[in-house]
């Protein structure tokens, strides 16, 4: 009788931020840990459109996707309701078929592992007998706020955004009233309630994986391992760091139209412009930025939305493929393609980022700082203009710019007022002409190495991998 092979189901939810992750370690879990692995995609797009995206994860190894319909939560929800309150609704009306999948696929799993917005499915993985861990897609330092949450609602009074000083976060870098993520933001809306429920549900796992590696962030690893404090939260949880989980740069033989212009360009002169699936931003912060762009007088290439007034994630259920024709928007600048079309490139919706990063000619990137976007910039040794708009990417900005220092930064948070072209202006020359910006690449450019180390057989991802699939076989 052949050995048993290990078999993982990884459940995600809505939004490519969460799909693109779990395809991503799915595919690792196969190719070099040697287990069979079933993705459960729960989903807002239709089929067709989310068979698009998954192709090039799985053409060439079985890494079977299951897609599953998001249920229909307008009876449950309001309309208006943050997009982290809509999701775990999302999450939690679909267990009955997330159920009925599971118990349907032949062999059965013998692992669970769901991300931070799906916890309340720890339920289908004890009814079956499976070991369940949770698969957090950001970062340590995220993920000591985020388990310490529940800690802070106790202490803090009042509204977080209204303190002076620091939240201090055991054993890890403090984390500023600014810097919160977005449930936190307001104590009286729902969505605080919901993101409450989620960092208790993230500590009954039975271990946490994590997007990250030991060299970027030892001391929120080492608190999250060792603290006496958040040790009792997480419940003497193991960890393990399985990053980074991002996008590999693989060249391919037929070229899009705007890798054709990148290769026409000087090296390290292009600033690439974009805010990830689920950014947006409003009209006039569209029109500064443009301006901030032409004035530099340095090439760009633009990924553009329509603008979506305040709401800064208001493309997050999109699949991030579906653009609109390549017509002139009416929400840039009157001429603004005419004038800068020697110099600018402007893609509508979606572009082959990792492509695009890896090119010779990018110097910089202007970014959300979504965790996703940040791990494929250092992977490709870009530096960054840290532009944060939603969730966690405030905390993702300061690590980027005070901490790993790879990243400049507006003056005032984007969230907070409208960036305006002069400071567009003077972050884009600084990225690609001053001194500031070599020394800036030169940091990220050692980061990169340390990604390449961490990855390698033997780095410390790697054996973190191993010692999660030795932790699997231990509990079944």
């Amino acid at each position: 009788m052949p050995p048993k092979t290990l078999h993982a189901a990884i459940l995600c939810s809505p939004g490519v931020g969460h799909l693109v992750p779990a395809l991503l370690l799915g595919r690792r879990l196969v190719t070099h840990h040697n287990l069979q692995v079933t993705i459960l995609s729960v989903t807002t797009t239709t089929p067709t459109t989310q068979s698009q995206l998954l192709t090039p994860f799985t053409a060439d190894i079985h890494l079977p996707v299951i897609q599953i319909p998001a249920a229909n939560i307008s009876s449950v929800v309001s309309p208006d309701a943050k997009v982290v309150t809509k999701i775990c609704a999302m999450m939690r009306e679909t267990i009955p078929t997330i159920r009925t999948t599971i118990s349907s696929m032949d062999p059965r799993p013998d692992v669970f592992v769901a991300d931070i917005f799906s916890t309340e499915s720890w339920v289908i993985a004890e009814e079956f007998g499976m070991p369940k861990y949770v698969f957090n897609t950001g970062n340590a330092w995220f993920t000591g706020l985020f388990t310490y949450s529940p800690v802070l609602d106790k202490k803090v009074a009042g509204q977080y955004v209204d303190q002076t000083e620091p939240f201090e976060i055991p054993g890890c870098k403090p984390v500023r009233p600014e810097e919160v993520v977005d449930p936190m933001l307001d104590r009286d809306d729902e969505d605080y309630r919901v993101y409450l429920n989620q960092a208790i549900g993230v500590t009954l796992a039975d271990g946490m994986l994590i997007n990250t590696w030991e060299n970027l962030e030892p001391q929120s690893l080492h608190a999250l391992r060792n603290n006496e404090i958040l040790r009792s939260i997480v419940k003497n949880k193991p960890v393990y760091t399985v990053g980074p989980i991002a996008k590999k740069y693989e060249p391919v033989g037929l070229k899009s139209e705007v890798i054709e212009w990148l290769d026409e360009q000087p090296e390290r002169s292009v600033i690439y412009v974009s805010f990830g699936s689920g950014g947006t931003l409003s009209a006039e912060q569209i029109i500064e930025l443009a301006w901030g762009l032409e004035l530099s007088q340095q090439r760009f290439v633009w990924v553009v939305r329509p603008p979506a007034g305040h709401i800064r994630d208001g493309s997050f259920f999109e699949s991030g493929h579906s653009g609109e024709p390549n017509d002139k928007p009416e929400y840039l600048p009157e001429g603004f393609l005419n004038r800068t079309k020697k110099m600018g490139f402007v893609v509508h919706s979606w572009a082959p980022q990792v492509e695009i990063l890896n090119h010779a000619s990018v110097g910089g990137f202007l970014t959300h700082c979504g965790w996703n976007s940040t791990l494929e910039s250092i992977s490709s040794g870009v530096p960054m203009i840290a532009w944060a708009l939603y969730a966690e990417q405030r905390m993702n900005a300061t690590m980027l710019t005070e901490e790993l220092k790879v990243a400049v930064r507006p003056e005032v948070l984007p969230t907070k007022k409208v960036v305006g072209r002069e400071e567009v202006e003077k972050m884009v020359r600084c990225l690609i002409e001053s001194e500031e910006g070599k020394a800036i690449t030169k940091k990220v450019k050692k980061l990169k190495e340390g990604v390449e180390e961490a990855m390698s057989v033997n780095g410390s991802s790697y054996i973190s991998t191993c010692k999660f699939v030795e932790d699997c076989w231990s509990r079944i």
